[in-house]
């Protein structure tokens, strides 16, 4: 799940995540400041930048990237653990992230959220009151760049109304589970003994 800083995913991921199942979600590491509210180990992974590229060095990390001065990334055991699980994983990702995603795991689904508009970002931007102007411009500056990327993901979900959204990111993740090519050899093999 990729998308403009301010645009949703959070809400929408945790307004889906308790009607989907067996999904994992995947707790990014950061260098950015907690927010009020924020957990360590549940929100993201806070890291100092020294730990960060303690990280980067051991090749520890399935994709990473640089978002308006602060550094994300996705702890790759962890993914890799829930997947050999059986379990459905759910990055929520910067685009740089994303493409690095895509290129290791061709297999990954690609999904953008986007806001209904530049306008409507900003608002929600401003009505988070986390960041000063300049960081809010920056953000705003990233997601113009961010939405002209949308072709190279497999969904887009425009979330101008929250309860659309997350039912369409529901039926997202439930289409996927139904693709004959996610089949495995033992469900294929109950199948053949089934007729």
């Amino acid at each position: 799940m990729t998308g403009a800083s301010g645009v949703g995913k959070g809400t929408i991921r945790h307004a889906a995540i308790p009607d989907l199942g067996e999904i994992h979600y995947s707790i990014s590491a950061t260098t950015r400041l907690r927010r009020e509210g924020e957990v360590d180990g549940v929100d993201y992974h806070f890291l100092d930048r020294s730990a960060f590229r303690a990280l980067l060095e051991r090749d520890a990390l399935l994709e990473h990237a640089e978002y308006v001065g602060d550094y994300y990334g996705t702890p790759a055991a962890p993914v890799d653990a829930a997947l050999s699980a059986g379990h459905d994983v759910l990055l929520e990702i910067e685009l740089e992230g994303a493409r690095q995603v895509r290129e290791k795991r061709p297999e990954a689904v690609m999904l953008f959220i986007a806001p209904p508009s530049v306008a409507e970002l900003e608002r929600r931007l401003r009505g988070r009151g986390t960041d000063g102007e300049a960081k809010i411009q920056r953000r705003l500056e990233r997601a113009r760049k961010e939405l002209r990327a949308v072709r190279e993901f497999d969904y887009l979900i425009v979330n101008d109304s929250l309860d659309a959204a997350v039912t369409a990111f529901k039926a997202v993740v439930r289409a996927e589970r139904l693709r004959a090519s996610r089949l495995g050899d033992e469900a294929e093999a109950a199948l053949l003994r089934a007729t």
